[in-house]
């Protein structure tokens, strides 16, 4: 991909309105042969001042329960479908998401993840190309084609609904740790995390 080198966008002015709002291109972080991977919708104001996704309050609630589940930060890769912060935090465009989706699949290529699990709504939509109610489908696993590749899917609400509605809040944490368990993650970590506790 052109403006792209390994797995960063290192330039890219497709989509004017995002290159106006954003200050920084935000590549994902983690490793480059996660087992796991998180994806989000895109960048908000404090991704895009970091530089790195997930971080200011949903991202915290996300390193909760990772925790919880026996896993850190950096045992997983996060990474959003679109990697410039639309401007006031509106979601991306069908078009931006388009625009983006190149180097999300050739990131997923590069990769490899056993389990892709989706943070809310547009990702969702976006990966699965159709409409989800993403509370009712929480937690369910999916298989979604995209290039060449079959990936394993596991839909999840974002992180931000648990911090808007606590009654959320176990539904996420037990969706991250059923994560843990089908990517294989799980096993590696002390045992601490077992569906079994739930």
């Amino acid at each position: 991909m052109e403006h792209m080198e390994g797995l960063c966008v290192t330039d890219c002015e497709r989509c004017p309105a995002l290159v106006e709002s954003r200050s920084r291109i935000v590549n994902g972080v983690g490793p480059d042969d996660a087992d796991l991977l998180f994806l989000g919708e895109a960048p908000g104001a404090k991704e895009d001042e970091g530089g790195e996704p997930f971080v200011g309050r949903s991202g915290s609630v996300l390193d909760d329960a990772l925790r919880d589940a026996g896993l850190a930060r950096p045992d997983v890769r996060i990474t959003n479908c679109v990697r410039c912060r639309p401007p006031e935090n509106r979601d991306p465009t069908s078009e931006e998401l388009s625009n983006c989706r190149g180097y999300l699949a050739r990131e997923l290529e590069l990769v490899e993840p056993e389990l892709i699990v989706t943070l809310g709504k547009v990702p969702s939509q976006n990966l699965l190309d159709r409409s989800v109610a993403i509370t009712s489908e929480s937690g369910s696993v999916v298989d979604v084609r995209l290039g060449e590749r079959s990936h394993r899917v596991l839909l999840s609400v974002h992180p931000a609904a648990t911090l808007y509605d606590r009654s959320q809040r176990e539904g996420f944490f037990e969706t991250i740790a059923r994560a843990a368990d089908l990517s294989g993650l799980a096993d590696s970590s002390n045992g601490q995390a077992s569906l079994g506790d739930f």
